[in-house]
């Protein structure tokens, strides 16, 4: 599943070719995606409308039109939103095509159909409803030491699932769970609440670090995520922990253990983050 990196990579990668595009019209060749597509409200709000920026929240795209309607993207399980040639070959599961004024093409594809597309009409963003329940972003000033600290304190779940959980901190997956906290020498089966403040301080650090330098590394790639262009990206190369069980600690040498938490195969170093 796409994770704050690689959303955030997408966004960057297609923010400079679609400013100030005009679309033109968007085709729907499936209209059931996670939630229904509601073709009116393309036509009212988006078909003919010029896109003055693109941002996100969590793990959804926002592109801004000039009308201050919004489209919102959701990539799901297995999304993907593109740009291509007119004369690119129409992929298998492409459901949404955006044609744009300069010839190009927006495709969004999902073979799982876990993702959406809504519009929030002129002035409605701010209260667009699958945000009313999104915590806060991890790499703006809001996350912070305090912040965790006050989300921790009273929690006798698991750290990892603390700080999974798309109430409190958005765009934090598995991958991001599990290296942020090898960095910060913490067992992810340790209750919330028994975190120290200096440990505290340090998962604060090393998450904003883990998903700066997925974002620098365009991602990771483990089975099919591409950027905007089609491109993959590298942070599977950076590894330490996630997928990597039995494999020697990059730290210690220890072996690599696997359990599950919360569903999610989870990886740490029983010696470094004991």
């Amino acid at each position: 599943m796409p994770e704050l990196p690689e959303v955030e990579t997408i966004r960057r990668g297609l923010e400079p070719a679609l400013i100030s595009q005009k679309i033109i019209s968007t085709r729907f060749f499936v209209r059931k995606l996670r939630w229904d597509i509601v073709a009116s409200n393309f036509d009212n709000y988006v078909n003919q409308k010029s896109i003055t920026s693109l941002s996100r929240r969590g793990k959804y795209i926002i592109i801004h039109l000039d009308n201050e309607a919004a489209v919102v993207i959701h990539l799901g399980m297995s999304g993907r939103l593109g740009l291509f040639e007119q004369t690119a070959i129409v992929e298998k599961h492409t459901h949404v095509i955006f044609y744009l004024e300069n010839g190009m093409e927006l495709r969004f594809r999902d073979p799982r159909r876990f993702g959406s597309i809504e519009v929030a009409p002129p002035h409605l963003i701010s209260s667009y409803p699958r945000f009313a329940h999104l915590g806060v972003e991890p790499l703006s000033n809001n996350f912070n030491p305090q912040y965790l600290k006050k989300k921790t304190e009273k929690s006798d779940r698991g750290i990892k699932l603390v700080i999974m959980d798309a109430k409190i901190v958005v765009g934090v997956g598995n991958i991001y769970a599990n290296e942020s906290l090898f960095y910060s020498r913490i067992d992810p089966r340790r209750r919330a609440k028994s975190l120290s403040v200096k440990e505290i301080k340090a998962l604060e650090k090393s998450l904003k670090t883990v998903l700066n330098t997925a974002i620098e590394k365009g991602g990771t790639t483990l089975n099919d995520f591409r950027n905007a262009y089609g491109e993959p990206g590298f942070f599977q190369l950076e590894l330490a922990v996630y997928g990597r069980a039995d494999l020697p600690c990059p730290e210690c040498g220890t072996p690599i253990q696997k359990t599950v938490l919360g569903g999610r195969s989870t990886f740490f170093c029983p010696n470094c983050q004991n």
